[in-house]
């Protein structure tokens, strides 16, 4: 086998196209290939399908392809152009890469699969290639997901925010619960980005929607409002959101006590914020003690800990009808505490009531979401961040969208 038929199967060359010439420079450790197509070939025209004969050639492109032993591997061709009377001069794509790609399809493969273990930075490190090349690999393969991505709203919807960087810049990302994907990345956390993810569907489709589980953020609320029929029987404010808003009144409580106490050389609550924030099986053992003296003393940070622990059985009922008495009495425990940080947080979930107890129809938090924000920090943290919001959202599509990133040839053949 002479080296034009080995790059002829190694390069998955077919008819009409043809390798011409194979150049091998050990000293440089590169290999160089030529393809063409065979004469007389008529390819079928970009435009109507039509077969046309070659018009002529574009100036020779180079790709990158997978590396043959040590040597680097490159193809070389002049792509041909056709001339129709309908559509005018029209470019054949090349069958071994993608349009406006520099690499074969093979390496482009590989460069995905590297993207998908590390960050660009670590790519760079790897292949040699550039930032920007490596952003154009990763660009290309989310808007080819994207386009096959088939038009359909999931039924069951996670709404959740996450930052961009320092400066309160945020992206709301949309997931879908049933498949643990990322469905939308959208500009900010305003009513109006959530509206234009609503939008992309007809009110025929918005009625399909189930449930959407997010936080107690207005502008989220506003917007399902506005375009999701039964909005009010379909959202369920997320546990952990609710919690925390209690959570974060147990802090206030205890900033404000120690601050109290301090002025009086009383330092019992130094070091502490994080026992009063932990559930009570996460406090560690060598802790314990330690915190059920502190439980035990007249603090009233140790009653807004119980007030606050007191609430998580709210969501162990099986019926929103007894969850909404217990909810009566722990109100009213919590409103009558004389403690300012928890009254508010209990009026806040009161006023949200209703949408905590569809919880008990729906069955469906936010916790997928808070996983995929996770995984989405992870990511952030490997990149050292990102100042370029069009990137962070293709990192965020890339790695969570569940998109069908992988260049595939066209199935078409040309017609001679």
């Amino acid at each position: 086998m002479d080296d034009i038929e080995l790059y002829t199967q190694l390069l998955g060359i077919t008819p009409p196209w043809r390798v011409t010439r194979v150049t091998v420079d050990m000293a440089a450790e590169r290999i160089d290939v030529w393809v063409e197509e065979a004469p007389g070939t008529k390819f079928r025209c970009a435009g109507c399908g039509q077969p046309r004969p070659v018009y002529d050639h574009t100036a020779e492109q180079v790709w990158q392809h997978l590396d043959t032993c040590q040597c680097g591997t490159y193809v070389h061709g002049r792509l041909p152009r056709t001339s129709c009377p309908g559509d005018g001069v029209r470019q054949i794509a090349a069958p071994w890469a993608e349009p406006r790609s520099p690499f074969t399809r093979p390496y482009e493969r590989r460069l995905l699969a590297l993207c998908r273990e590390c960050d660009v930075t670590g790519v760079h490190r790897l292949t040699g290639g550039s930032w920007d090349t490596i952003w154009g690999v990763l660009t290309r393969a989310v808007a080819r997901g994207l386009a096959r991505k088939p038009h359909r709203l999931p039924v069951r919807l996670g709404i959740d925010e996450k930052a961009l960087g320092k400066g309160q810049r945020y992206e709301t990302v949309v997931v879908d619960l049933a498949r643990g994907t990322v469905e939308a990345v959208l500009d900010d956390r305003s009513q109006a980005a959530l509206e234009s993810y609503y939008r992309r569907f007809t009110p025929e489709e918005l009625q399909g929607i189930q449930a959407i589980a997010m936080d107690m953020e207005a502008h989220y609320i506003q917007a399902t409002h506005a375009c999701v029929p039964g909005a009010a029987r379909k959202i369920v404010f997320d546990k952990y959101h609710a919690v925390r808003t209690v959570t974060t009144a147990v802090d206030d409580v205890r900033r404000q006590e120690h601050k109290a106490l301090r002025t009086e050389d009383d330092l019992r609550l130094k070091g502490t914020k994080y026992l009063w924030l932990w559930n009570a099986e996460n406090v560690p053992a060598w802790r314990r003690a330690e915190f059920e003296a502190l439980k035990a003393a007249a603090l009233k940070t140790s009653r807004a800990w119980a007030i606050k622990e007191a609430l998580r059985p709210f969501w162990r009922y099986t019926y929103a009808a007894w969850a909404a008495k217990y909810f009566a009495a722990w109100y009213f425990w919590a409103t009558h505490s004389r403690l300012a940080p928890i009254i508010k947080a209990a009026k806040t979930l009161k006023h949200h009531l209703p949408n905590l107890l569809t919880y008990f129809k729906h069955r469906i938090t936010n916790a997928l979401s808070e996983g995929i924000n996770s995984k989405i920090q992870t990511f952030k943290l490997m990149a050292c961040g990102y100042r370029n919001r069009e990137h962070y959202k293709t990192a965020i599509l890339f790695h969570c969208g569940g998109l069908d990133l992988e260049p595939r040839a066209p199935a078409a053949a040309p017609a001679r």
